[in-house]
């Protein structure tokens, strides 16, 4: 009997010195992840997430044979971790995730926040600075990002941003178009899909458009996933699971719809859904689709009837854009790899691979020099390239490349040689020559960026707005204002000094403090 008491304090011993070792395996391993490890966030709350499972199952495992306790204990543990899972199960859902895949947890009982309505005050339209009441689609008169004209004030904490008004929204990743005292946008009700006009000066809805259609997941997200473009009095937008739509901005008529992923043979949407902004010429809009011969498509503006369609590359989540390089206008669009199609016919002109498989979300920029800036999240980084062209033949090639600025969802800026955008969650700045890091400042999730005048206004994935001066040498935040308590991946829209926000449950109209 003795002998056995002392195997099995032998073994306890053993077990104990083990379980001791495991943990400063895991917290070692834990630290090098995060403070050591060259990887995106979203791979280190992966690791994170996978060892921690593994040193509770090994925890339990020691509970149960190893620890010696009494049966008594080890039930109560064992049965309290059931318990817990039970309760998470019963009592929780994940309604999301960050943009660093994150799971967002909330209450299965829990409701939306209420929102209110708040009338505008008399003359506060009329007061705005005359320098434009427009941001017509995704980023933007020059879907860029930049307002060169508008000067914000500085010290928000002596004139702080007003707001305006506040509405219950439906679900949905777009932003607003703007155009006079109209704003669209695009919402999921239930099992409709719509579009959505709203005034711009009070918040009251003016009408809406629904088609039967859905796209959502736990991960993804629910409803439309592009921001609406408006051009010569129609509004072009582009649903979660590929409906086109051409719509009068007076009344909400539909003008021609098609369903573009029906109509190119592609069966369902691509995970995350459609998200692709269209984007409006003289004559076309262009959109992606994918399938054979149809990662361009163009239509007729007027008719929608199909002008031309391109490409094979698989299509991804970002939006195309035109650009005039080497004298030649093209339209660009980051798909598995970076390709330009001739405006008028479609054809590829050129095209440059880029690595691995993750989304492609941020816009390619177009620089002077004939010169092209692209970048992802998911580690991978950005490229500047050289594009030529002798005759005929085209040729991108790479100046630089460089990890120290990985843009997941957010455009980009340059500003006298160097650029501005998201590494992974965390303002940064590049020197454009080099891709060489200048600095990396606090982190602000994966937001979206207007460039207003010489200053930055993030709109932060925690629901704040954030004012920023671009300055080379450090980074310099000058305020914040806080909108939402949820998650904001929406872009913002800026008319004048009304700034116009929302996430997948409510929008807001701010004042911004401008100087006159």
């Amino acid at each position: 009997m003795s002998a056995e008491r002392k195997l099995s304090s032998t073994a306890r011993r053993r077990w104990t010195v083990g379980l001791a070792g495991a943990a400063i395996v895991v917290l070692g391993y834990l630290g090098w992840v995060w403070f050591f490890f060259e990887a995106q966030r979203q791979d280190k709350f992966l690791r994170t997430a996978a060892v921690l499972l593994a040193s509770f199952a090994l925890f339990l495992t020691w509970v149960l044979f190893g620890s010696g306790w009494s049966a008594r204990r080890r039930w109560l543990i064992l049965g309290g971790s059931v318990g817990l899972i039970i309760f998470c199960s019963a009592c929780l859902r994940i309604t999301g995730v960050s943009g660093d895949l994150v799971p967002i947890v909330s209450w299965r009982w829990a409701q939306p926040r209420a929102s209110s309505t708040k009338v505008i005050p008399a003359r506060s339209v009329a007061d705005s600075p005359p320098l434009t009441n427009r941001y017509p689609q995704f980023l933007g008169p020059g879907r860029d990002g930049v307002l060169a004209e508008l000067r914000l004030e500085r010290d928000w904490a002596r004139l702080p941003p007003t707001e305006l008004w506040r509405q219950p929204v439906g679900a949905a990743w777009s932003g607003f178009a703007i155009e006079g005292s109209h704003a669209v946008t695009q919402e999921q009700q239930g099992q409709e899909e719509l579009v959505v006009c709203y005034d711009l000066a009070t918040g009251r809805r003016r009408w809406a458009h629904s088609d039967v259609s859905r796209y959502a997941t736990t991960v993804a997200g629910e409803g439309p996933r592009a921001t609406p473009t408006i051009s010569s009095n129609r509004v072009f937008t582009m649903g979660g699971a590929g409906m086109l739509n051409c719509i009068e901005l007076q009344t909400g008529k539909v003008i021609w719809s098609t369903n573009t992923l029906t109509q190119h043979g592609e069966k369902e949407p691509p995970m995350w859904g459609v998200a692709c902004s269209p984007l409006v010429t003289d004559r076309a809009v262009i959109v992606t689709v994918g399938g054979s011969g149809s990662a361009l498509v163009a239509y007729d503006r007027s008719t929608g009837a199909l002008l031309w369609k391109a490409g094979t590359d698989v299509v991804q989540w970002s939006s195309p854009v035109r650009a005039v390089i080497a004298g030649v206008p093209q339209i660009l669009i980051f798909n598995l790899a970076l390709a330009a199609h001739d405006e008028q016919t479609g054809k590829v002109l050129w095209q440059h691979s880029w690595p691995g498989a993750n989304p492609r979300v941020t816009l390619p920029m177009a620089l002077t020099g004939d010169r092209v800036l692209i970048s992802t999240g998911y580690g991978i980084g950005s490229e500047l390239l050289q594009i030529s062209r002798e005759n005929d033949r085209w040729r991108a090639r790479r100046l630089w490349k460089s990890i120290r600025l990985k843009s997941k969802f957010a455009n980009l800026f340059h500003i006298n040689g160097f650029v501005y955008g998201l590494d992974d969650g965390a303002l940064a700045c590049i020197e454009l020559d080099t891709g060489e890091l200048k600095w990396k400042g606090d982190r602000y999730g994966h937001g979206q960026m207007i460039l207003a005048g010489n200053l930055i206004l993030l709109m932060a994935e925690r629901g704040e707005i954030v004012l920023l001066e671009p300055n080379p040498n450090e980074s310099r935040e000058l305020a914040r204002f806080k909108v939402f308590d949820a998650k904001t991946w929406n872009p913002p829209a800026l008319a004048g000094d009304l700034l116009v926000v929302r996430n997948d449950r409510e929008a807001a109209c701010l004042r911004l403090p401008v100087v006159r």
